[in-house]
């Protein structure tokens, strides 16, 4: 008699290799990470605003594991039924209602349970997606230049994704199998012990097997994916355009043929190996699952022929069969327990390494907002360093009155970008200090500092949404009549207004519909909308075409009139404007004064003025003499 359950999933058709492994990878074992009671209890941090309904899912469960015996215990009074003497029709249909009125309880149940369980994993998700956005937002500048984006996202969708796996797998299925090998095993002995204990020990030669052949093919799979690996890096090289007409030109045919041919003979007979060894496990697995039931039957048989025990029965020997085929699964699972426990903490320690990240910069205690109608900056002393042993800032000291416009000029990493970064606190100063209207800037609030201090850089950087969504980013109150004067004081009203969709037309990502200098003028109308007390100025045209740089430039002269501006400056027009120029040298303010003054007195600065600004004049004087031609 066949037992009606069919066998279960892990063992029926080929083994699937792309389901999460049963065994631990030598990577995994050197970094698991140490199980503490403050990471357990932090996780468990994020489960309890959800114990009730964890507690209504485990009692799903409970009613579930209960349930789920009845099919194997109906099939066997079935069985009973049609054998005995007394076979009656009507007893045999009250079985078959009853068990599909079990069935369809056991499945309106399982549906309940997963949703539940769906809607709290979710909502976990949703929690941790929260806290690490927020906490990301407050992290330091440095944090974002040395991270990696693609680590950050992951961190933010993959992790975070993956905890729902935890929660709606791991941890309910720890639950639901423990209960189902508990309900089994205990039915099981109270069918029969004698026949309990010959199904219990064929167990391990239908589980172990699996485990170690498992490993075996995930090895063999690696290796063949390393190997196809070299395929692809071979084909995208060589048979691209570039490729192909490299290996024409030295005449490369052959020997990469011979290479391609070595790389693919390698794959195949790796491919062969674990489909080989596939196919001896599948046979293997098979006979065993056969040898369970037939020893189960045998064993049974021998009890009922031999006369040693009157009240077994062909329906007990059936349930029992069926009994241990549920088993296999949920055993299995369990002897993973340790597998998935382990990449569930590795999963959990990788969203708190982010989360233990210190903000570094956060408001003061008592954070001030003095008034900054004397916008003066000083820098008194500043040192700073973005690595220990690498000292950027060496002392920086000097004043920039209020409402005045100084220019920083230097060679490319004398630490230019550094110092304007300093202002707005996107960095701290290592020793000395930054002041803004005679306050040291880390008193400050932190939002109140910004939101008075306004900067262009050269790269421009929009949204992927429309110029008015860019504009109020700015100013989210501002009418369209304060729009409109600031994209007019940005040169860029008329060219928004021979639009098709005008304001509301999409810019593309980081703004790649407009040209540089159409972004720089949005970038500098959102600037004004804005309305800083202070302008932080990272050349702003220096990769512009001329025509752009004019525009921008007497947009940048207008909006820097009474306020006090600091310009990184790489063309000779900004600089003459400035009120002073600061000459930076090996992290220091060597000089400062006016151009002329600076090519009197600073050799320094006579040679960035050959090297830089002379070549740029030379440029500009040769372009419009050709076009005066």
């Amino acid at each position: 008699m066949r037992p009606m359950n069919p066998p279960p999933a892990g063992m029926r058709g080929p083994m699937r290799m792309g389901g999460p492994r049963s065994f631990l990878t030598e990577e995994e074992k050197q970094n698991k990470p140490k199980v503490t009671k403050g990471l357990l209890k932090r996780i468990l941090k994020y489960l309890k605003p959800y114990k009730w309904h964890f507690l209504l899912v485990f009692v799903a469960l409970i009613i579930s594991a209960v349930l789920g015996l009845f099919p194997s215990v109906i099939t066997g009074k079935i069985v009973d039924s049609i054998i005995s003497d007394s076979r009656s029709i009507a007893t045999l249909l009250r079985l078959v209602i009853l068990a599909f009125v079990v069935l369809s309880t056991s499945q309106i149940i399982s549906v309940l349970e997963q949703y539940i369980n769906s809607w709290i994993s979710q909502k976990i998700i949703y929690d941790m997606r929260n806290e690490m956005y927020d906490h990301l937002q407050h992290m330091p500048h440095s944090f974002f230049t040395n991270e990696k984006q693609g680590d950050i996202i992951t961190r933010m969708n993959s992790d975070i994704n993956g905890v729902s796996v935890v929660i709606s797998g791991m941890l309910t299925s720890i639950v639901s199998n423990t209960l189902t090998v508990g309900v089994s095993v205990f039915y099981l002995f109270y069918t029969d012990w004698r026949l309990a204990i010959v199904g219990l020990i064929v167990l391990p030669l239908l589980i172990f097997p699996t485990r170690s052949v498992g490993k075996k093919r995930w090895t063999l799979l690696s290796e063949s994916q390393e190997k196809n690996d070299e395929l692809n890096q071979q084909i995208n090289e060589t048979l691209s355009v570039s490729g192909s007409m490299l290996v024409k030109l030295f005449t490369k045919e052959k020997t990469e043929y011979q290479k391609f041919k070595r790389v693919n003979d390698e794959a195949t007979k790796i491919s062969i190996k674990e489909h080989r060894a596939g196919s001896w496990f599948h046979v293997m697995l098979g006979m065993f699952i056969q040898i369970a039931p037939l020893l189960i039957y045998f064993s049974g048989g021998f009890l009922i022929i031999g006369g040693l025990d009157a009240g077994l029965t062909v329906g007990d020997i059936t349930v029992v069969v069926a009994l241990v085929n549920r088993l296999y699964q949920p055993v299995r699972m369990l002897l993973n327990l340790q597998v998935d426990f382990v990449r569930s903490l590795a999963l959990f320690s990788r969203i708190f390494e982010y989360l233990d990240r210190s903000h570094e910069i956060e408001n003061p205690e008592n954070p001030k907002t003095p008034d900054l109608a004397d916008s003066t900056v000083e820098f008194c002393d500043v040192k700073f360093r973005y690595v220990d042993n690498k000292p950027v800032l060496n002392g920086i000291s000097f004043t920039v009155p209020s409402g005045k416009m100084y220019a920083i000029v230097g060679t490319s990493g004398a630490g230019k970008s550094t110092i304007i970064g300093l202002i707005p606190r996107l960095y701290d100063v290592g020793e000395g200090c930054v002041k803004v209207s005679g306050t040291d800037v880390r008193e400050f609030d932190l939002s109140y500092l910004r939101t008075n201090i306004g900067i262009v850089t050269q790269d421009t950087y929009l949204f992927n949404g429309t110029i008015l969504e860019n504009l109020l980013y700015a100013k989210p109150e501002a009418t369209m009549e304060e729009i409109e004067n600031a994209c007019k004081s940005a040169n860029i009203y008329d060219f928004i207004n021979s639009l098709p969709e005008k304001y509301d037309t999409i810019v593309g990502n980081r703004g790649l519909k407009l040209s540089g200098g159409e972004k720089q003028r949005v970038s500098i109308a959102r600037v004004i909308l804005k309305n800083p007390k202070i302008l932080i100025l990272d050349e702003a045209t220096s990769s512009l075409d001329s025509v752009s740089e004019s525009l921008i430039q007497s947009a940048l002269d207008r909006i820097m009139q009474g306020r006090t501006s600091i310009v990184i400056a790489h063309r000779l027009s900004t600089v003459m404007a400035a009120d002073k120029i600061m000459l930076l040298e090996k992290g220091e303010i060597s000089r400062v004064g006016t151009h002329d003054e600076l090519l009197d007195t600073s050799e320094g600065y006579r040679e960035l003025y050959e090297t830089q600004f002379r070549r740029v004049i030379d440029y500009e004087n040769s372009k419009n003499s050709h076009n005066n031609h």
